[in-house]
């Protein structure tokens, strides 16, 4: 449907800008500029399709705003008497920025100077905000198993600049309360906007790493490890990130199509032709410039960018909201029947599956609260399809808590994942 709409828009952009390129009249063609600079303030042509997307933010802008918010964060790590880079970890420090100057090389902003910052936190998360700055966590660096795992994150975070998703979001969400838009206005309808830009950077990253010379598949490895480690929390709220088997899966897919300008441990000579036209995309070109068409093709282009985009986020809302009700009602008729102190760190649990339907690939959580509110998540992956009335168990190992410590806090079970079947 969205495609049907999108060849719809530009025939009638074609065929309009046609109309005044054949009159010649200078009025039409003040009309188009004015439409030009008009499109100019609210949106720029994606670095990455050339289609153009929402921003009221040029790239002086974004740097100056998103540097500022990076250097407010180096302030407040050196307030606090925490090392950063080097004088943090000498060692992992030169590991990261050598990764990442392979990986900013092939990237659509290599022009620019770029600086990735470690900082003391035990969080696995790395983030950007816009800038010309990276920030990853010394978590990250110490749960990733490769170089290539560290380039993947690497090249994600990257496409999130080059494909300005920080901005993009900002004027998104301005323009949806200036239209009034109701369902832009419910959080699971944010979560998926952010969700989907989530998708587009692994797309933009993988790519990245295969012509830097860095495993493709690194990706994927990544988040199958996560799943295993956290679940997926499917059915507990709207996600801003694809699930980790959903993006075990996405990213596999992606490593697929591009594996073949993958080079190992070196850059595909190609690089810089393959960031406009490869597997994953085909650039755009502006067709005719402001006066003789360029401004009445921006202005349907941005509206028809932001329309997609709109339509494209509702229905991932809508996904996911059938999910986790999906999810809740299977939650309901999953009943615990008794418990099993294992050993110190350890206990198994044993539930009746209620539902008429079968599960399988099923995870189980706990929730566990403690005195000061502070809640902890654990997940223990089901072995074998369960099948209805079946009893089947479980076991939850705890790392930083005793079995003992459990007694003075609260406990809730709930299920994290799982796909019913008949």
């Amino acid at each position: 449907m969205l495609y049907k709409v999108r060849a719809s828009l530009i025939k009638t952009s074609s065929a309009l800008i046609c109309l005044l390129l054949l009159s010649g009249c200078e009025a039409l063609q003040s009309v188009d500029r004015g439409l030009y600079n008009a499109a100019e303030a609210v949106s720029e042509r994606d670095r990455v399709t050339g289609r153009r997307t929402l921003s009221m933010a040029g790239r002086g802008q974004q740097i100056a705003q998103g540097n500022a918010a990076v250097e407010q964060i180096i302030a407040q790590q050196k307030k606090a008497g925490k090392k950063i880079n080097a004088a943090l970890d000498r060692k992992a420090y030169q590991r990261l920025v050598r990764i990442f100057d392979r990986i900013h090389r092939v990237s659509h902003l290599a022009n620019e100077r770029w600086l990735p910052i470690l900082i003391d936190n035990p969080s696995f998360n790395a983030f950007t905000t816009g800038g010309t700055y990276i920030v990853v966590h010394s978590g990250l660096m110490k749960g990733l198993k490769s170089d290539a795992e560290l380039a993947a994150v690497l090249g994600h975070e990257v496409a999130h600049t080059v494909a300005n998703h920080v901005f993009e979001r900002q004027t998104h969400q301005t323009a949806a309360l200036i239209a009034g838009s109701k369902a832009a206005r419910r959080g699971g309808y944010q979560a998926a906007f952010t969700h989907e830009s989530e998708i587009e950077a692994d797309r933009i990253g993988i790519l990245y790493a295969a012509l830097a010379g860095f495993d493709p598949y690194a990706a994927s490895r990544i988040w199958e490890r996560q799943y295993k480690k956290e679940g997926s929390a499917r059915g507990l709220f709207f996600h801003d990130h694809p699930v980790n088997p959903e993006r075990a899966v996405l990213t596999r897919n992606v490593a697929k199509q591009v594996k073949p300008y993958y080079r190992k441990g070196r850059q595909n000579p190609q690089s810089a032709a393959l960031l406009n036209n490869n597997v994953l995309w085909r650039k755009s070109v502006a067709s005719a410039p402001a006066g003789n068409g360029a401004g009445l093709s921006a202005i349907l282009g941005t509206a028809l960018g932001a329309y997609v985009q709109h339509q494209g986020t509702k229905q991932e809302a809508n996904r996911q909201a059938q999910q986790i009700q999906v999810m809740q009602a299977l939650d309901k008729k999953v009943v615990v029947l008794g418990e099993k102190v294992i050993d110190q760190n350890s206990w198994q649990v044993i539930w009746q599956n209620r539902n008429n339907v079968g599960m399988k690939n099923v995870v189980m959580g706990v929730l566990i609260k403690d005195s000061k509110g502070k809640v902890k998540r654990y997940v223990a992956h089901v072995k074998g399809h369960v099948r209805p009335d079946a009893r089947f168990a479980a076991q939850f190992d705890l790392p930083d808590l005793t079995v003992a410590q459990l007694k003075r806090m609260q406990i809730k079970y709930y299920l994290d994942d799982a796909i019913p079947y008949r």
